[in-house]
């Protein structure tokens, strides 16, 4: 072979080995990479399938707490002990009797002896004894709870404050207990004196509702509850819980304001015959005496009583709001 050739003839050499090695390396790499994908996209796979699962779960568990809690609201008796709690007072139910007989009797005495009817004597008494202490404890019960929903926020901040400072959530409502307002302070004091009993936090919030029977009060105790059975940011998500509850009563002050003048033309439109029939009286009385006088006259009162107070609740039915 010829000086000139030997060098062709070692490149084209080279070249064929290169292609060689190209042809039988190339190709396990190229497996090892497609095996490296295929692994890369199982691997992916099971974390999402695990991911899926675990969101599952979480659902599931939030779902079956809500549903507890709401099976325990469902079936609280409401007694007479939890009204006269639901009331803020510290009656027991033989004090309850007692102001009830002695409310009936003084009515039923008073009206008797300005009637000198018998009549018209036991139903004072009767309204006196049973109707009277009852619309005394739904007076108090609405009272209390507006205050308790003003005061709630405030509450709600506080503790999220202690737990994103690394206080533990019961030293929060030990807080809450000593330095805010009635009756939020002798609410989360009762729970921390469940919780010394031996019952868990969120049994003892779930308690809560049933002294104080309100959303506000049953989306505190689902929040508590889930974070107790399933974890979570619980700081977080009782920041949320706080502006909702200050968005609810922002506008339950709103509908309020709007609705007031109907209120006031439900309240003129309702007093407007008792005025009528004062002035005529003022200036005619042998003319509107006839109306209790004559049996006539006492069956019209009788009958623009029962429409007078027809006309009264459906008004306060459409001005009312529940929210």
């Amino acid at each position: 072979m010829s000086a000139v050739n030997l060098p062709v003839a070692a490149g084209l050499a080279a070249l064929a080995a290169g292609a060689v090695a190209y042809a039988v390396i190339l190709p396990l790499f190229s497996t090892e990479r497609r095996a490296a994908q295929r692994l890369k996209a199982v691997s992916a796979s099971v974390s999402a399938s695990a991911s899926r699962g675990v969101a599952v779960n979480r659902r599931e568990q939030v779902a079956k707490t809500l549903n507890d809690i709401e099976a325990k609201s469902r079936g609280t008796k409401v007694t007479l002990e939890l009204k006269i709690a639901r009331a803020g007072l510290t009656w027991s139910k033989r004090t309850y009797y007692l102001v009830s007989a002695l409310l009936g009797l003084v009515l039923g005495f008073a009206l008797l002896t300005m009637t000198e009817n018998p009549i018209a004597g036991l139903g004072a008494a009767f309204a006196g004894g049973i109707g009277l202490p009852l619309w005394l404890l739904k007076y108090l019960r609405k009272r209390r709870i507006n205050k308790f929903i003003l005061e709630l926020p405030n509450a709600v901040d506080v503790v999220v404050r202690g737990i994103k400072t690394g206080i533990p959530v019961n030293d929060c409502f030990r807080i809450v207990s000593r330095e805010s307002e009635e009756p939020v302070r002798g609410e989360f004091k009762q729970i921390i004196e469940a919780q010394t009993m031996g019952l868990s936090l969120s049994e003892s919030v779930s308690r809560l509702f049933d002294r104080v029977p309100v959303p506000e009060v049953n989306f505190f105790a689902i929040v508590i509850n889930i974070q107790q059975q399933s974890g979570g940011n619980l700081s977080e998500a009782l920041t949320n819980l706080s502006r909702v509850l200050r968005e609810r009563r922002k506008m339950a002050a709103k509908v309020q304001a709007m609705s007031t003048e109907a209120k006031a033309s439900g309240g003129i439109i309702a007093c407007l015959p008792f005025l009528v029939a004062g002035i005529t009286y003022i200036t005619s009385p042998d003319y509107i005496s006839l109306l209790w006088t004559t049996d006539i006259g006492k069956m019209a009162l009788g009958g623009c009583a029962l429409w007078m107070s027809m006309g009264v609740f459906t008004m306060k039915k459409m001005i009312h709001f529940d929210f």
